[in-house]
């Protein structure tokens, strides 16, 4: 495992998010000791310290703990990384609601009503640059020129930070996908371009190009599935970004690639990846042995405090009237029933079908299924699937921050994947195959065959279902209302809705988020979405 809290110290001490200039995060070395300047790099040990920093990005927001921020004038709460991630792609949705209404920007994702001046979008956008900031100066300080002029001749080491640049040229993949997927634009900008300016508009089809290019370029020099260490990238890693993109490249950019992203499942189903025999171990305190994680953003109750998705969610999960946030390997009270159910995600769970499926971790108990008021923390179901208890009943060391990582991709996805490509026609994908893919989930949920289906039962409709009861909390609704076209729009309402209790449409101009009104006065070439 790479660990990234004392890596994270060499990081810039402030990138400078600028409100006022043409620059949109500068990345600069603010004295002679820290991350990415010249002395940095002295020490031949750095070059992986460099490359956890960059890695750290996706999981702490700061080098003196989970309160600070390296983003200047973004608190750390509404700009980690993988809570922004889940928020927006999950807090959107029929998945969840937040009972907080007062934490800065959760009323408005959450009731659909947001603004360009919404504060976790903001935290989304300028982190996903960051990220793109921080690999550009990493690829600017390991070039063959660079480390001639460093004396660098070690041979291992050369040939280690050749690697250590394909991952980050990945990294920076996986930060322009999130952006061209929430955002549909980006500024760009590479190694290639100097410090300080204003990066070119990418739409959604250069963004796309770029993002393939730039992953089929790499990919035959990343290790092997499985082969590296946990918590970097390797050539799964990429097929999954690439498999995202053909699953959803009729939104991106109107054209149908399911036989591409067939073909990117089947190498990751050939990647040596398996099933974990328990579901829920997926999601407990020890999920770094799950033997179906591809990959995750990485949490550590000691080492890399933070408070992202998972630390939010376990502690969230814990419920008002249950206090059940021992069984949950944290505080009694957890943070006194801060995420419940909205009722149409606990439909999909309803009928004999789902009576012993472990993915069900919903309790009712007394309460109301209903949500009439957010502020009221008793109202709606609670989910129980995050956990910071390890698979062997061991809780982890911290009972506010979490041992358990992020599961941002996973090889149950792959197989829903591939068989949402089989209904819509891909050539390369069988009707047949799928159905024993996804037969796979439910046997391994239900510990037998009781809950299996046949090919008549794989609809769209079913797959859009299966994949909110496989993949609920893990970053993907969003984007799959939008792509199945029940985000935006009245096809499919719920609780909240539009800002209405029963649910109404919105528009559609929501399928994505507005670009932060912040980023448009720093960058003049960035233009706002449409509806904004």
């Amino acid at each position: 495992m790479i660990q990234f809290k004392s890596k994270l110290i060499a990081l810039v001490g402030v990138i400078v998010l600028n409100y006022s200039c043409t620059n949109d995060l500068d990345v600069t070395p603010k004295d002679d000791d820290i991350f990415l300047s010249e002395n940095f790099f002295n020490n031949p040990n750095s070059y992986k310290q460099g490359l956890a920093g960059v890695y750290g990005n996706l999981s702490l927001t700061g080098i003196t703990g989970a309160g600070s921020s390296n983003i200047q004038g973004l608190d750390p709460g509404t700009s980690q990384y993988g809570r922004c991630l889940w928020y927006l792609q999950n807090l959107s949705t029929d998945e969840v609601i937040w009972s907080y209404e007062n934490d800065p920007g959760v009323a408005e994702i959450q009731r659909n009503t947001w603004t360009s001046n919404n504060p976790i979008i903001l935290g989304m956008f300028a982190r996903g640059m960051a990220q793109v900031a921080f690999c550009n100066e990493y690829l600017r300080q390991t070039t063959s020129e660079k480390l001639n002029e460093r004396g660098v001749t070690d041979a291992q080491l050369i040939t280690n930070i050749a690697d250590y640049r394909n991952e980050v040229r990945a990294l920076r993949a996986l930060a322009y996908y999130h952006l061209m997927d929430m955002f549909g634009k980006a500024a760009f900008y590479t190694e290639n371009d100097p410090i300080g300016i204003a990066g070119p508009e990418y739409n959604r089809a250069q963004l796309f190009t770029f993002i393939e290019s730039e992953l089929n370029a790499i990919l035959p020099n990343l290790k092997a599935p499985r082969t590296n260490e946990y918590g970097r990238v390797d050539k799964a890693f990429a097929w999954m970004i690439l498999g995202k993109m053909y699953l959803n490249a009729e939104v991106y950019i109107g054209q149908n690639k399911y036989n591409d992203c067939v073909n990117m499942c089947n190498n990751i189903i050939s990647g040596g990846y398996t099933l974990e025999n328990n579901y829920l171990d997926n999601f407990k305190a020890d999920n770094h042995t799950s033997t179906e994680m591809i990959f995750t953003l990485q949490s550590d109750g000691n080492v890399t405090q933070n408070y992202g998705p998972t630390t939010v969610m376990v502690n969230g999960q814990v419920g008002s009237i249950e206090q059940n946030g021992v069984s949950l390997g944290v505080g009694s009270g957890g943070w006194g029933g801060a995420l419940r159910l909205r009722k149409q995600f606990v439909e999909k769970f309803q009928g004999a079908s789902f009576s012993s499926d472990e993915r069900k971790t919903i309790i009712s108990g007394t309460r109301p299924i209903e949500i009439n008021s957010i502020a009221t923390q008793n109202q709606g179901f609670i989910l129980a699937k995050y956990s910071n208890v390890s698979s062997t009943g061991i809780a982890g060391p911290n009972q506010t921050f979490v041992d358990t990582d992020f599961p941002l991709f996973r090889l149950a996805d792959v197989y829903l994947m591939y068989a949402e490509c089989a209904i819509r026609g891909a050539g390369n994908a069988s009707i047949s195959q799928a159905v024993t893919y996804v037969n796979y989930l439910r046997e391994r949920a239900n510990n037998n065959s009781s809950a299996n289906i046949n090919s008549g039962d794989l609809t769209l409709d079913f797959i859009l279902d299966e994949r909110l009861r496989e993949l609920h909390w893990e970053g993907h609704r969003r984007q799959d209302l939008v792509r199945f076209g029940k985000y935006a729009g009245a096809n499919y309402n719920w609780t909240w809705k539009g800002n209405s209790q029963s649910g109404v449409g919105i528009p559609t101009y929501k399928n994505l988020y507005p670009i932060p009104a912040i980023s448009l006065s720093s960058n003049p070439n960035l233009t706002q979405n449409i509806g904004y």
